[in-house]
């Protein structure tokens, strides 16, 4: 039986990364293995953390997984005056390609990361080598959080909702939106992301986040450059289970605004990263290494 606590999690995931400087801000990062970089980007309310299973299996098939804690989440610095905005974030997140020297990378986007992939992604377009999308939204303008997400975005019922959550309340959630198998993440791993998500600031830096959606037309725009008439190979995996950004409209909607003929669909929710990280780090080595 084993011992292990959620902070022996938490400290084992730190010893597994490494700190960079980055505009001022102490940032975490997986990285491990060596190849042709893949760079993947978390959501909300996650880091890193979510993809080191992925970065694993990404370094078993001979690539070089990246992730990193986004300001405000995970490991990373949450400074009360940052700008938490979709186009920052875009910003910041190739900042760190810079400071890590990645002159092209595989990009893989989930959840916040799909728009905020999507913004450096066409801001950059000649930098990318592929484009793997995950569960996630691209017609900004007409994206309506899942309802679990909404009471974050309006003040004092998002401090209340943040306020109930803990270990007990997220083994609901994740029950019921996170993995198809609960029961094959260890406890101590999945209440990680409580702490994580509440480190040093109680999560406040996470509720800005959610006050600063972009949903304007011109970043609706930016993020359909990603995908139109793109110099580099896409592909969409879906968690075929998830509740919340469902397959029938965000996953079909990544199909056509992408113009793929197919989404490649894993049996998981919408944290398929987790009890799905061997399918889909074998899918991505499968798509960039063919």
């Amino acid at each position: 039986m084993s011992h292990r606590t959620t902070a022996d999690v938490l400290e084992a995931h730190r010893a597994a990364g490494k700190f960079i400087t980055v505009d001022g801000l102490q940032t975490f990062v997986l990285d491990k293995g060596k190849g042709e970089p893949v760079l993947c980007l978390h959501g909300v309310p996650t880091s890193s953390f979510l993809y080191r299973k992925v970065i694993d299996g990404l370094a078993a098939h001979g690539l070089r997984g990246i992730s990193f804690d986004l300001p405000g989440l995970g490991f990373t610095d949450r400074p009360a005056n940052f700008d938490y905005g979709f186009s920052n974030l875009a910003r910041f997140s190739a900042r760190v390609t810079e400071v890590l020297g990645l002159d092209r990378f595989h990009l893989v986007v989930h959840d916040v990361g799909g728009p905020v992939g999507f913004a450096m992604a066409a801001d950059h377009p000649a930098r990318i080598r592929s484009l793997t999308i995950l569960n996630t939204w691209i017609d900004v303008v007409n994206f309506r959080k899942p309802l679990p997400m909404r009471p974050f975005e309006i003040p004092v019922a998002g401090e209340a909702e943040l306020a109930t959550i803990n270990h007990l309340t997220w083994q609901l959630m994740w029950k019921g939106l996170g993995v198809a198998d609960a029961d094959q993440i260890p406890k101590e791993e999945s209440n990680a992301y409580v702490d994580l998500l509440k480190r040093d600031d109680g999560g406040t830096a996470f509720l800005k986040i959610m006050r600063s959606f972009d949903s304007s037309e011109a970043f609706r725009d930016r993020c359909y450059r990603a995908v139109h008439n793109a110099s580099y190979p896409i592909q969409a995996v879906w968690g075929s289970g998830d509740p919340a950004l469902t397959f029938d409209r965000y996953g079909q909607e990544i199909k056509r605004v992408a113009g793929l003929s197919t989404v490649h669909k894993l049996p998981g929710k919408h944290f398929l990263q987790e009890d799905q990280a061997t399918a889909l780090a074998a899918q991505i080595a499968v798509f960039i290494q063919p």
